[in-house]
């Protein structure tokens, strides 16, 4: 496979070095564990490195590839779901600031992120996705109505993730003020903070370019299961 930009394949990038200690598999395909992620991705697309990845998928599990083509599904897998996200970069984040109570969440935070996840749907989110990166959260009376962290990790690259807030709270600025302050943290570790968004969301990708990230590239995503 030619040699690009590493943030042409984020996930083999992430997999292979900084997080692979966290991830399944071998020289041909990873994946992160189960409870991390549902991220995986092969070395190259020949045929033995497809068959490795579909021996990572097990029954009633599914697999995410996130490439900058779209990729058909390996024998023993079918896709389940396609979409189109917008990769964003931010070289120099926009100048701002925000009143929110900003506070890092621990480990003790973990059944309210998990549910506040499980509410909003930022993207996949499991038992220990918290444990990625970072987390840090909003509360009002007491309660996480508001949150951002890490989750992909390669050299010079960390991806801003998990951006959400609670329905009842939302248009108050809460997460740009979130996003905003993982990637600050990010760039002040000497690293460039990227993220991902659905291409159709116009309101996220907008709130975004606020922060001062930018459009690099299309990515397609695949899901995929057992055939």
């Amino acid at each position: 496979m030619e040699a690009g930009h590493p943030l042409d394949r984020p996930v083999w990038g992430a997999l292979t070095t900084l997080q692979a200690h966290l991830s399944l598999g071998d020289a041909t395909a990873r994946r992160f564990g189960p409870e991390y992620g549902l991220f995986a991705a092969t070395a190259d697309f020949s045929p033995g490195s497809l068959a490795a990845l579909a021996r990572l998928c097990g029954p009633g599990e599914r697999l995410v590839l996130f490439e900058i083509d779209r990729r058909s599904a390996p024998p023993g897998l079918a896709v389940i779901d396609r979409g189109v996200c917008w990769q964003m970069v931010a070289e120099t984040l926009a100048a701002g600031g925000s009143d929110a109570a900003i506070t890092p969440l621990t480990e003790e935070d973990a059944p309210e992120m998990l549910a506040l996840a499980t509410l909003t749907n930022p993207g996949p989110f499991l038992a220990r996705t918290h444990q990625l990166g970072g987390f840090v959260g909003v509360r009002r009376e007491g309660a996480l109505v508001a949150m951002a962290g890490e989750r992909m990790k390669l050299p010079g690259f960390t991806e801003v993730s998990a951006v959400c807030t609670h329905p009842d709270h939302r248009g108050r600025g809460l997460a740009a003020a979130l996003a905003r302050a993982v990637a600050t943290r990010v760039s002040a570790r000497g690293e460039t903070p990227f993220l991902h968004v659905l291409d159709h969301n116009a309101p996220a990708v907008a709130l975004y370019r606020s922060l001062g990230f930018s459009l690099r590239r299309r990515m397609a995503l695949t899901v995929l299961a057992q055939a």
